[in-house]
């Protein structure tokens, strides 16, 4: 049977309303914000359900909390717009934007740094003879990464040990000849412990975690010594590609109006300030001169 031509065009209005009802939010539906989980992700969840009730009081709407697996769950969700806002190191923004137009907001300005850049540090057991990364390198030791995805726990060690002498495959990431061998922990409290153990004889690590590592006495004080250090910016918070302009604009001033200083201390911050992409170009040029620019699989 066929349908007379009116009935047609009203059918084919009716599918692209419905289809484009199907590819928006609506204002009352949760804004769903996901993590990295550079500690364990049910720790993550823990420490961060002050700032989603800050968040959620700040929009006047409901506010869900996501926490992946892994760093490339986090990148996947957000470039899949399953969620809208997205804490990632540099490394998984700029792995995030080679699949979608996502935009970063705010970073934090450092507590111990007092700048948008943090640190990130290899690290040695405090017995041991190595005095700098070219020590590390060239006795083939074996070495730890984190996450494969993670900007201070593998980007930046990555070039370190590059820069120290190390000829790391951009094809296979365990190569790094002379290296004895090269793992991925997942995480830095997990590459702490690696070191630590004796299982490695340095590793890749957050300077700051490791610090609060040791607060806790996760990590005895002094157990661990720093041969090299490297600036890195700021972990970006990042809105998924089609997040409305004025829902972007409300959540950079609620970061921007975070005054309470137990919450900026519960987020590590002094403060916030905006970025954008610029802000990232050197993590984007050293992923892609390491092989790290593409997403690695999960």
């Amino acid at each position: 049977m066929r349908l007379p031509k009116a009935a047609l065009l009203l059918v084919s209005a009716v599918l692209v309303m419905t289809g484009g009802c199907g590819a928006q939010r609506t204002a009352d539906e949760p804004l769903h914000v996901g993590v990295i989980p550079n500690i364990s992700p049910d720790q993550q969840r823990a420490h961060y359900e002050p700032f989603r009730a800050y968040l959620e009081g700040r929009l006047q709407r409901k506010v869900e909390l996501f926490v992946a697996a892994d760093y490339a769950g986090v990148v996947t969700a957000l470039t899949a717009k399953k969620i809208d806002l997205a804490y990632l190191g540099g490394l998984s923004y700029v792995q995030a934007r080679e699949k979608s137009a996502v935009t970063p907001l705010v970073s934090e300005v450092d507590q111990e740094t007092g700048t948008p850049e943090y640190l990130a540090a290899i690290v040695v057991p405090k017995d041991s003879s190595a005095r700098s990364v070219r020590d590390v390198v060239a006795r083939g030791s074996r070495f730890a990464f984190g996450d494969v995805s993670s900007t201070s726990g593998s980007l930046y060690p990555r070039a370190m040990i590059v820069e120290a002498g190390a000829r790391c495959e951009p094809g296979d990431l365990t190569r790094c000849p002379p290296l004895k061998s090269v793992r991925f922990t997942g995480g830095h409290d997990a590459t702490a412990r690696a070191v630590l153990s004796g299982s490695v004889d340095a590793g890749g690590i957050e300077l700051r975690i490791l610090h609060r590592l040791e607060r806790q006495g996760t990590v005895p004080k002094g157990g661990l010594r720093v041969v090299g250090t490297h600036k890195v910016m700021g972990y970006p918070w990042v809105a998924r590609e089609g997040l409305d302009g004025n829902i972007r604009s409300a959540i950079t001033d609620a970061f921007l109006a975070i005054k309470d200083a137990k919450l900026l201390d519960l987020l590590r911050a002094k403060a916030y300030v905006r970025v954008s992409g610029v802000h990232y170009a050197d993590v984007r040029t050293k992923a892609a001169e390491l092989g790290l620019l593409a997403e690695q699989g999960r």
